[in-house]
């Protein structure tokens, strides 16, 4: 069996990155998609080659997940160079903060298109190739707001309640060819993301979450390798990762 592969968008956010390191260090072949933040998507290589040895591939591209010719181009690019995919992480994403009334047209079609027309975009392309040799892993990262919903940040939680409406529907029409669908639903995660908030507004959020304490990057990475390594009927699920929060 050739050496596994995996492409990981949105690898220069700070959940995106440690997922890319967490199958760097299991030894995977890399394929990683960065947007608009090329000093972070460099910074994540260099940390792949300060730490494990490059007995495997690292592909790096910059590309706008929006646009489906330049995602084509660009995932095709990585699998002439890496082969068939195995793995396919979507966490590109983006957020908005702001009163509904206030959002202009272009702001809720930067939301949408980041969050969910990527998922669209980058799923299209790969499992295609996946259902060539009837094999494969998708997992998309979406939040607890597609289920529950934020306030003023109602684009954001209508694009990941999208993202999970499309997790279950994909996994039924893929599941005949051997290939899991499933995506990971983090609750308050120790993020940039979430850097807006006050020190108090974080610690009345960390009131209500019975673990105590906030989330990390690098769990919500442990979990997302978990459930590449379980078996293809486990598909369709939306596992949440919130410390008790929505409960």
């Amino acid at each position: 069996m050739h050496n596994a592969n995996v492409i990981v968008t949105g690898a220069s956010g700070a959940i995106g990155s440690k997922i890319a390191l967490k199958f760097a260090e299991k030894g995977y072949n890399l394929g990683l998609i960065g947007h608009k933040n090329s000093e972070k998507l460099n910074s994540t290589i260099k940390e792949i080659d300060d730490n494990y040895v490059l007995e495997y591939r690292v592909i790096a591209k910059e590309c706008d997940l929006s646009d489906y010719e330049s995602t084509e181009t660009a995932i095709n690019e990585i699998m002439s160079e890496l082969g068939d995919i195995d793995i396919l992480v979507n966490c590109a994403g983006m957020s908005y903060i702001g009163l509904l009334s206030d959002m202009s047209i272009d702001e809720w079609k930067r939301v949408i298109d980041t969050n969910l027309t990527s998922v669209y975009n980058v799923s299209k392309v790969v499992s295609k190739n996946m259902i060539s040799h009837q094999s494969g892993r998708i997992i998309n990262i979406s939040s607890v707001w597609g289920q529950h919903g934020a306030s003023m940040e109602v684009a954001y939680s209508a694009s990941k309640g999208a993202v999970d409406s499309f997790t279950k529907a994909l996994a039924k029409e893929l599941a005949p060819s051997n290939i899991a669908v499933n995506a990971i639903s983090p609750g308050f995660i120790d993020t940039k993301m979430n850097s807006h908030l006050s020190e108090e507004e974080v610690a009345c959020i960390i009131a209500e979450i019975p673990a105590d304490r906030l989330g990390t990057a690098e769990e919500v990475a442990d979990l997302v390798f978990k459930v590449s390594e379980l078996s293809t009927y486990m598909t369709g699920q939306i596992i949440t990762i919130d410390g008790g929060w929505t409960l």
